[in-house]
């Protein structure tokens, strides 16, 4: 079975919504969903590197929104281990 990649913020873990926009600024001021397109503006075609959160407005690179969620369980589980070693 594959994992369906979960879309948060590295920073606040904030999750956008499907009717949420960001703007290719100060570019073309198109606005979509930055996720739609993996950071790709489809109006001028600009392949954005970083995305602001919209909650907690810092950014962070767009490839680190991308969380797969059994990856992640794993993660934190050899943070636990490590934590309770040292």
């Amino acid at each position: 079975m594959r994992d369906e990649m979960e879309i948060y913020c590295p920073k606040c873990s904030w999750r956008p919504a499907a009717d949420d926009r960001w703007a290719c600024e100060p570019r073309c001021g198109t606005l979509w969903n930055t996720f739609w397109t993996r950071g790709l503006c489809p109006g001028c075609r600009k392949q954005w590197g970083v995305t602001q959160c919209l909650a907690c407005k810092t950014f962070s690179p767009h490839r680190q929104w991308y969380h797969t969620p059994s990856r992640e369980k794993a993660r934190r589980q050899r943070k636990r281990e490590v934590d309770t070693v040292v």
